[in-house]
């Protein structure tokens, strides 16, 4: 039997929860990022007074956008500074992940009582393989969705192919509310017109070189030569482009995957001295540390190896990482392991990012008082 494989992912899934929030802001420009608490001040009439992009300040970033607001040319990752100068008159709403992971959780469950074999892929998408379900792939497809909109008031776009590479660039061909199914056949007429940066794996650089030889289209890609792409980028991602050109993966849908790391990383609204400030630098290292912990300890995970990230003001990003003698998810060892690798790097510039990361996991159990017993004064390098 040919595969169905399916990749659901939601409709600016950050802006449309938000939107279940404060319905009145459907139809208008909507920019998510930042951080706060607050909620938008009430009127005298009843209605919500909200921020404006044109009145922020600081170093955050775009983490999604409404439609409405997309037309400006504002995209996830962008700063908030420069989405202020194309749309300043967008709404800007803090970023509420607790609400984010609870409608996450509400959809894929949503999903799994129609269609259980599913590959979470982060907190907005999933591959889900039909193959062995004795249903017709347009009737399937229109239950799942369905299902997440009675779940979540949520609409949710789905690309159905036979293999992951092209069920992802299915699902983003119709959006939103889409519904895309394509078999072999179609790739001609439905993939290959397309730009290639379109397939998940071909990055900027990548594209930009492929530009210079005369490739802008996956079309283009599927007619080029396998000896000449492995010339140009090495013999296995030359491999690679030639077969994913052509609609090619064998990759399997995995079921409850088991995590290869955890982090948790902070950008600072400015860029911070290691020296200068070194008491905001330590509450921030001792909390990244003990979330860390409790992230591991909720997932019932122990890490072997704890890591750092940093990037200075100039952008250079600098990672470094300790092997422990055993595994923990103690917040008190995993903050001493970071502050090892800290002492690993020179700290005479200012700081603009700042991560934790355990890996090499395992499963595993701590008690969970060992999470919050870390003093937020230990200082971010004795």
């Amino acid at each position: 039997m040919d595969r169905r494989i399916a990749h659901l992912d939601m409709d600016a899934f950050y802006a449309s929860v938000e939107l279940l929030r404060y319905p009145e802001l459907r139809g208008q420009p909507v920019v998510i990022g930042g951080s706060g608490e607050e909620e938008p001040a009430l009127r005298k009439d009843g209605t919500r007074l909200f921020g404006r992009l044109k009145s922020y300040a600081g170093r955050g970033v775009v983490t999604t956008a409404t439609y409405e607001a997309r037309i400006f040319g504002i995209s996830s990752g962008m700063g908030l500074m420069k989405a202020a100068r194309l749309a300043p008159d967008a709404i800007l709403l803090p970023a509420d992940f607790q609400r984010y992971r609870h409608y996450s959780q509400l959809f894929k469950a949503a999903v799994a009582a129609v269609a259980p074999q599913i590959e979470d892929h982060g907190i907005d998408e999933i591959y889900i393989d039909l193959t062995d379900l004795a249903i017709d792939t347009a009737a399937i497809a229109r239950c799942i969705k369905q299902a997440v909109q009675g779940a979540t008031g949520l609409s949710c776009s789905i690309g159905i192919a036979p293999n992951k590479l092209l069920s992802k660039i299915c699902s983003d061909l119709e959006k939103p509310d889409g519904l895309t199914i394509l078999d072999q056949a179609g790739i001609p007429a439905r993939i290959w017109p397309l730009a290639v940066k379109k397939i998940n794996g071909i990055g900027p650089i990548a594209a930009g070189k492929l530009e210079t030889l005369g490739i802008a289209t996956i079309g283009q890609l599927a007619c080029a030569a396998l000896e000449s792409l492995q010339l140009n980028f090495g013999f296995s991602y030359g491999r690679w482009l030639h077969e994913v050109a052509h609609g090619r993966d064998d990759r399997p849908v995995i079921i409850n995957p088991e995590p290869k790391s955890l982090s948790r990383e902070t950008t600072f609204e400015r860029d911070l001295h290691p020296r200068l400030d070194r008491s905001i630098l330590s509450g921030i290292f001792t909390g990244l540390c003990v979330d860390l912990a409790k992230d591991l300890q909720r997932k019932g995970y122990v890490a072997r190896t704890i890591g750092i990230k940093l990037r200075f003001g100039d952008f250079q990003t600098v990672t470094r990482a300790s092997t422990l003698a055993e595994p923990t998810a103690d917040a008190m060892v995993i903050r001493r392991a970071a502050e090892k690798c800290l002492r690993r790097i020179s700290l005479d510039r200012r700081l603009r990012l700042l991560g934790v990361r355990a890996s090499a996991l395992s499963p595993g159990s701590l008690s969970a008082a060992s999470a919050v017993s870390l003093q937020k004064e230990l200082p971010f390098v004795s």
